[in-house]
């Protein structure tokens, strides 16, 4: 599931050769995977810079323009391609479960732990300068999902009649009020991450607590 640091970071120094013509966009991927890898790292958009992901990819500096305008352009297109994958995986859980309200447990819980195998991307895409700056509109795709999710759930009748954005927007709360806490606060007595899910499943959405399980 792990896609942004399936390749190996390429040592200092080594030079990367020029791209074959065509190629132009091969040499933009790979400056995304390294941006990614960095990113989720530092936990921290401004400390990532151009000439370092240059060094990485091995490139000169001055080539990573061609591609990116600046660092927000970069780190943004990065983030764009991290919310992509994260979508897709949650999507692909979802598909493994049987019914609606098994369905949007495996949602939550993959989106869950992906985010504890990613903590840096996650506080970068959440809580990163960058995101106060820019209006990420990519991240409304997950949301509504959700929605769709929670609606589906009281279609079936395993969830009570309810305004399902409203119950889609508090069950996000409390699962991204939770990740970033286990993120911030690691120290904490957290219980397992599957009995929380559970009881917001319970309390915000209305499934019984066996249902989804």
């Amino acid at each position: 599931m792990d896609k942004t640091s399936s390749a190996p970071a390429r040592p200092r120094g080594d030079r990367r050769g020029r791209n074959p013509r065509g190629q132009g966009e091969r040499l933009r991927e790979d400056i995304v995977d390294t941006a990614l890898r960095l990113l989720d790292e530092l936990g921290d958009d401004q400390a990532l810079s151009m000439r370092a992901v240059a060094r990485e990819v091995g490139v000169a500096a001055t080539s990573m323009y061609i591609h990116f305008a600046d660092r927000d352009a970069l780190v943004l297109a990065a983030l764009e391609r991290f919310h992509r994958e994260l979508v897709e995986a949650v999507d692909q859980a979802e598909n493994g479960a049987a019914d609606p309200a098994g369905k949007l447990r495996a949602r939550v819980l993959l989106l869950g732990r992906w985010v504890q195998e990613h903590p840096g991307l996650y506080k970068v895409l959440h809580e990163s300068t960058l995101n106060q700056r820019v209006a990420m509109s990519f991240k409304q795709e997950l949301a509504e999902r959700t929605t769709t999710a929670v609606q589906r759930c009281i279609d079936a009748g395993l969830a009570p009649a309810d305004d399902a954005a409203k119950v889609s927007l508090d069950l996000r709360a409390a699962v991204h009020g939770a990740v970033s806490m286990r993120i911030n606060q690691p120290d904490l007595p957290w219980p397992p991450l599957e009995e929380q899910v559970d009881r917001f499943l319970t309390k915000l959405v209305g499934l019984t607590p066996a249902v989804g399980r």
